[in-house]
């Protein structure tokens, strides 16, 4: 099978962990009899550099005409690169608004997994970490407060900024269709989440959800407030399989998942549209401080590597044996700095893709 994979290095760290993920995908085709095929998109503080924009419309068609598209990293230190002194719209991270809107990858799913080898990473108390969990945050990508309408206006003195907060039933039904599908090849539960006791758009989503639901007999449903999810998430995360939540919500409560599991370093994640194109990302950011030193760590990009077998190409043998290959390196003892633990190995990025290799 020839795989066409779109590759955006972008920024920071980007480019070390990309290479890793492509090294393990590389050890992938040669044990499963794949070829893949890489094409190089600019995105990012790396487009502004060459084109003066974070994104031509040339690489929106180039990652279009691909299968899947797996990407690092995107932005810099706000405080520091020269990229912040530009317009909004033309800073690295509008590059990662309007691909997702070009390409309509609407759902984002982040996996937030505490592995058993790293229950000691975890900030929570013993008695809750030992539980483990394995939970999937999915978050709708395209609507809602990011992409309503704003603007920003002074009268008589006083500055007022308003933001807009939209969603149609069909934005929320498509989104609640991918969760539900989701979580019956799961644990067969979703927790929708949403502010239903004061916004309208939210009353809305729980409507329509409801909906959804009664075509999905197998899983369970449940409703919970998004002050209260935020609550559980710290109080006991195993009671979690699916979490099915609207955009900003959803970018809040996947950042607090992926810190109880220890470290950002660890998450992968995915968005998708109607097909099975994707866009396969780490949860974490660029880490401009660190880069270039070859001691980030690749894990989340390799797991975001499996992701995309899995969901882009149905190749689910393939994408289980990364998984394997992670926790046995972990078992093994093996770690990189953000997870470094006593008596534990101290690896680089570069020696953490050739472990995880190694053991496919």
């Amino acid at each position: 099978m020839n795989l066409k994979i779109g590759c955006i290095s972008g920024d920071g760290i980007g480019p070390e962990i990309v290479k890793e993920a492509v090294k393990v995908l590389e050890q992938v085709a040669k044990k499963y009899g794949h070829t893949m095929e890489y094409t190089q998109i600019l995105m990012g503080g790396a487009s502004i550099d060459v084109h003066g924009v974070p994104l031509t419309e040339d690489a929106v068609k180039t990652a279009k005409e691909q299968e899947a598209v797996l990407m690092g990293s995107i932005g810099g230190d706000p405080n520091t690169s020269p990229w912040y002194q530009l317009e909004p719209s033309k800073r690295p991270e509008a590059g990662l608004l309007k691909i997702r809107k070009e390409l309509n990858l609407f759902a984002n799913l982040r996996p937030a997994v505490l592995y058993p080898q790293l229950a000691g990473a975890c900030p929570l108390k013993e008695e809750i970490s030992k539980k483990g969990f394995d939970m999937l945050i999915m978050r709708e990508l395209t609507g809602g407060l990011y992409f309503g309408e704003r603007k920003t206006t002074e009268e008589n003195g006083v500055v007022t900024a308003v933001d807009t907060l939209v969603y149609t039933e069909e934005e929320i039904r498509r989104i609640a269709i991918k969760g539900f599908e989701i979580a019956a090849k799961r644990k067969g539960k979703v927790t929708s989440v949403d502010k239903a006791n004061v916004l309208d758009s939210s009353r809305l989503w729980r409507k329509v959800v409801n909906e959804v639901a009664v075509n999905y007999p197998q899983v369970t449903l449940e409703h919970m407030l998004v002050d209260n999810c935020a609550m559980q998430l710290v109080k006991d995360p195993a009671q979690f399989d699916v979490i099915l939540t609207e955009n900003m919500f959803g970018d809040i409560l996947s950042d607090e998942a992926s810190m109880v599991t220890g470290s950002i370093g660890m998450l992968a994640s995915a968005s998708l549209n109607d097909s099975k194109f994707g866009l396969y990302e780490p949860s974490h950011g660029s880490a401009p401080d660190i880069a270039g030193k070859n001691i980030a760590n690749p894990i989340a990009t390799i797991l975001s590597a499996a992701m995309m077998l899995k969901y882009s190409f149905d190749l689910d043998q393939e994408a289980a044996a990364i998984e394997e290959a992670v926790s046995k390196v972990l078992d093994q003892g093996y770690r990189t700095g953000d997870i470094m633990s006593e008596g534990c190995t101290l690896v680089s990025c570069s020696e953490m893709g050739d472990r995880i290799a190694e053991e496919i």
